[in-house]
């Protein structure tokens, strides 16, 4: 692989894991931690699990373990420990993990070349692989609860976009919005079931 690969993987990581921190800027602590679905999905959940994986597959699988441990990846840790913080863990000290974590990952995308060996147990026969496979499923993941962080944002308080400044929706007011929300309802109703 060439370095332009690299720096372009790079670049669509980076791009979805700004846009999933960028989810929380602004809000409460009650509002990033408000469960928004009937599975508890939240705002601050999401930041952490991201975080948790990245530690784990920028970290432990290719060798450069993340130097401090999270309690609520033992095995013995309630289910979904990782999808949601406690009343010990703030808003700030999990955007602080989020950098220290994402600062271990950086170094270990700068250290190591894309072909480096990588092992992940929880991958069963699929385990052993590569930091470019790593990559690739990180981009993915991180996408997925991106997807996620924007549904919820927005029935938190209407904020969307993929970062400051860039909403990448159609510059309509509050009654275009209103209007292109009823012509959705109506046609959904017109579907019938």
């Amino acid at each position: 692989m060439s370095e332009d690969a690299k720096e372009t993987l790079v670049r669509y990581l980076t791009v979805q894991r700004d846009a999933l921190r960028w989810k929380l800027e602004g809000l409460s602590e009650r509002d990033a931690r408000m469960p928004m679905t009937p599975t508890g999905t939240n705002l601050l959940g999401l930041v952490k699990h991201v975080a948790s994986v990245t530690a784990d597959y920028l970290g432990a699988c290719v060798g450069r373990p993340f130097p401090e441990h999270l309690a609520w990846n033992d095995d013995d840790a309630e289910d979904n420990a990782d999808m949601w913080a406690g009343p010990d863990e703030s808003l700030e000290s999990v955007l602080a993990l989020w950098d220290r974590v994402w600062a271990h990952a950086d170094a270990t995308l700068e250290a190591l070349p894309l072909d480096a060996s990588a092992h992940v147990p929880w991958w069963g026969d699929r385990g052993d692989t590569t930091l470019h496979r790593l990559v690739v499923h990180l981009i993915a993941e991180i996408a997925r609860h991106a997807g996620h962080a924007d549904i919820v944002r927005e029935s938190i308080d209407g904020a969307a976009g993929l970062r400051d400044g860039v909403s990448n929706l159609p510059e309509g007011d509050v009654q275009w919005w209103a209007a292109y929300v009823e012509r959705l309802r109506a046609t959904a109703e017109a579907a019938g079931d």
